[in-house]
């Protein structure tokens, strides 16, 4: 996927989720596409978090300390 397609996909669920967010607040309640998509966005954050992780970690590795 190129940049300008994660864009297009970042931006459909960034107003899906502030559609659902603002429903959700006239009818007072949470609605299960807010739930589903803070679990995806959790998920997402998590996954970049260890990738981040890993790779810092073995960069680290491989620098010779001698």
């Amino acid at each position: 996927m190129t940049l300008d397609q994660w864009k297009t996909v970042w931006q459909y669920y960034a107003l899906r989720w502030r559609c659902s967010v603002d429903d959700d607040r006239e009818r007072g309640e949470v609605s299960t596409t807010t739930v589903i998509l803070t679990f995806i966005l959790a998920g997402l954050a998590l996954a970049v978090g260890a990738i981040i992780a890993t790779r810092v970690k073995a960069k680290a590795e491989s620098i010779p300390l001698d």
